[in-house]
C-alpha cells in the first residue's frame, strides 16, 4: 500500500466501496486477534464465545465491546499486545493524561505514524504548492500529540513534499521567534496545536511583530471541537481565505492517533448545516454541534450504538468495538446526501457552487466525551481532582462538595475553565475565599492531571479556573432533587 494509492481511493471509490471495505477489515481484524492475542482469547473466553462461530459482519455486530475498565486495566501489556511484538518489534509507547487514576499506556508501530502521513500529505497538497513550514506546537513528551505530528509529517516530506519542521511545543517565545524569522522564508506555514492554544498565539502575534502577510498561513487542529464562529475567528485573524482547505480538526486518541479528520467537503457540510436547523436537527439529533470528521476503514472504523462510538483497528493493540467514551454517530455519504435532498438542498450542487469536492468516505461525528469530562487547551479535566480539592479540612465546612465543570469562551474566544461550587446553608462569599479555592483546585490539578501541568507550566494564567460561589440549592446549577450534573456542556 502506498500513500499516492491511498489519496487516489479518496477521490475515486464510493459510499458502498468504503462501507464493504469497512466490514471485510473488521472482521480481518477480529479474526487474527482471536488467533493472536491472549488478551482477547482470555476475553472471549469469558463472555462464552467462539470465536470460529463469527463469521459475518452481523455475528461481528453481537461481539461484546472492549473498554479500559473490562479489558486495558485487566490484562498485562503482553497479553494485549500480538505474539511477541515487544520482543520483536520497535515500538513507542503513549499516555492518556492519567487524570482518572493511573495513566494508561499504549504502544505503536511505524504503521500508526504513517496512516497519519497520508492525512498530512493530503492536507499539504490540498493547499498551495511551493515549500511548507509545519510549526508543531502540540504538547511534547509523553502524549501523542506533539510527536506524532512531527512523524507523520517527516514521513510525508520523506516522500518528496517539500515541508521543513520545528517543534516547539507550546513554548510561545520559540513559535514566535519561528513566525517571526524562520516563516518569512517559506511559502506556506502550518500552525499545529490545540485549538484554544492556536487562537492564543494568533490573538498575541500581533504585538509580537508577526506580519501573516509574508506567508500563506493554515492551520492545523486535534484534540477537541470548536465553533464555526471559532474557525472564522482564527482566519480573520491570520488572514486565511478558504477555511475548507486551510483549516483541518482531527479526531483523534492517544490509542490510536489520527482517527478522522475534517475534509474540505466535511466541513461545508457542517457549515450548511447549522445554516437549516431542520437539516442540522435530523444530522445531529442530540442538538449541540459536533466534530464532523470522516475516516478510511482501511485503518480504523467506526460504529455507533445508542449515541456512544465503538472503534475497531489494527495495530500493536488491536482494538475489537473499542468504547473510546465518546458520545456521537456515524453516516455513509450516500445518507448525508439524502438528508440534504429531502431538505430541499442539493448537496452535491451546492458544493460544486462554492468549489468544494465532496469525498464519499464514511463520516464520524462526535459530540463530547461521555466519561463526564471535559477539555482545557487539550488537556482532558475529570471531576475528581476538584472533588479531593473541596474535600480540605479548610474548605468543606464551607461547602457541599457539589460543583459542575464547564469550559466556555468570551466573547473574544478565549477558553476558560469555569467551576461553579455551591456554598453550605447561610455562608457568605468574599474575595479572598475564592482565591483559597481556586489555589487548592489547581494545587490538586497539578497533582492529578499530567497534561493540566503541562499547560500550567507554560500559560498558567489561562487555565487557572474561574471559580464562582454559589448560595446553597441554587436552582441553576444545584436544584435539590436532582441528579448532580457534575460536568455541563454548553
Amino acid at each position: 500500500m502506498d500513500s499516492q494509492s491511498v489519496l487516489r481511493r479518496y477521490e475515486s471509490k464510493s459510499a458502498r466501496y468504503w462501507e464493504k471495505l469497512q466490514h471485510d477489515t473488521m472482521l480481518g481484524i477480529f479474526k487474527h486477534a482471536a488467533r493472536n492475542v491472549e488478551a482477547y482469547k482470555k476475553f472471549l473466553k469469558q463472555n462464552s464465545i467462539n470465536g470460529s462461530s463469527v463469521k459475518t459482519y452481523s455475528d461481528f455486530q453481537k461481539l461484546p465491546d472492549i473498554n479500559k475498565k473490562n479489558y486495558f486495566h485487566i490484562f498485562d501489556h503482553e497479553e494485549l499486545v500480538k505474539n511477541k511484538f515487544y520482543k520483536t518489534e520497535s515500538l513507542v509507547m503513549t499516555s492518556t493524561s492519567g487524570s482518572t487514576g493511573m495513566p494508561t499506556y499504549f504502544p505503536r508501530t511505524e504503521q500508526i505514524d504513517w496512516q497519519y502521513s497520508v492525512l498530512a500529505e493530503f492536507f499539504l497538497k490540498n493547499g498551495p504548492k511551493g515549500s511548507t513550514l509545519l510549526i508543531d506546537c502540540f504538547g511534547m513528551g509523553v502524549w501523542i500529540g506533539g510527536l506524532i505530528t512531527y512523524q507523520a509529517f517527516r514521513i510525508a516530506g520523506l516522500r518528496g513534499l517539500p515541508v521543513t519542521i520545528i517543534t516547539p511545543g507550546i513554548n510561545k517565545k520559540e513559535i514566535f521567534h519561528s513566525l517571526k524569522t524562520l516563516a518569512p522564508h517559506f511559502d506556506n506555514v502550518i500552525l499545529a496545536g490545540y485549538p484554544p492554544f492556536i487562537k492564543d498565539v494568533l490573538d498575541e502575534s500581533k504585538l509580537e511583530g508577526v506580519n501573516f502577510k509574508k506567508f500563506h498561513t493554515r492551520l492545523l487542529f486535534a484534540a477537541e471541537s470548536f465553533t464555526e464562529n471559532f474557525r472564522d475567528y482564527v482566519c480573520k485573524i491570520a488572514e486565511i481565505k478558504n477555511c475548507y482547505k486551510d483549516t483541518l480538526n482531527i479526531y483523534g486518541s492517544a490509542e490510536l492517533g489520527a482517527m478522522a479528520f475534517e475534509t474540505p467537503g466535511s466541513i461545508f457540510i457542517r457549515r450548511l448545516a447549522i445554516k437549516n436547523p431542520k437539516i442540522f436537527k435530523k444530522l445531529f439529533p442530540l442538538g449541540t454541534i459536533p466534530t464532523l470528521a470522516q475516516y478510511n476503514p482501511e485503518f480504523v472504523s467506526f460504529e455507533e450504538y445508542n449515541n456512544h462510538i465503538f472503534i475497531t483497528a489494527d495495530g500493536p493493540v488491536p482494538f475489537l468495538r473499542y468504547q473510546i467514551g465518546d458520545i456521537g454517530g456515524t453516516y455513509n455519504f450516500n445518507t448525508i446526501e439524502s438528508i440534504f435532498n429531502s431538505g430541499g438542498i442539493p448537496l452535491a450542487k451546492e458544493a460544486k457552487k462554492a468549489g468544494v469536492p465532496l469525498l464519499q468516505l464514511p463520516f464520524v461525528y462526535i459530540h463530547v466525551r461521555s466519561d463526564f469530562s471535559t477539555k482545557l487547551y487539550g488537556a482532558i479535566i475529570h471531576p475528581q481532582p476538584v472533588q479531593e480539592a473541596l474535600q480540605a479540612n479548610e474548605l468543606k465546612e464551607y461547602v457541599t462538595g457539589k460543583f459542575t465543570l464547564a469550559t466556555k469562551s468570551d466573547k473574544k474566544h478565549n477558553q476558560y475553565l469555569e467551576i461553579n461550587i455551591e456554598l453550605k446553608d447561610n455562608i457568605q462569599p468574599n474575595s479572598k475565599f475564592i482565591e483559597k479555592v481556586t489555589a487548592n483546585i489547581v494545587k490538586f490539578l497539578l497533582k492529578k492531571n499530567a497534561e493540566y501541568k503541562n499547560n500550567f507550566i507554560s500559560i498558567p494564567k489561562k487555565v487557572t479556573p474561574m471559580v464562582k460561589l454559589w448560595p446553597h440549592e441554587s436552582p441553576q446549577y444545584f436544584k435539590p432533587g436532582i441528579k448532580q450534573k457534575w460536568v455541563l456542556i454548553e
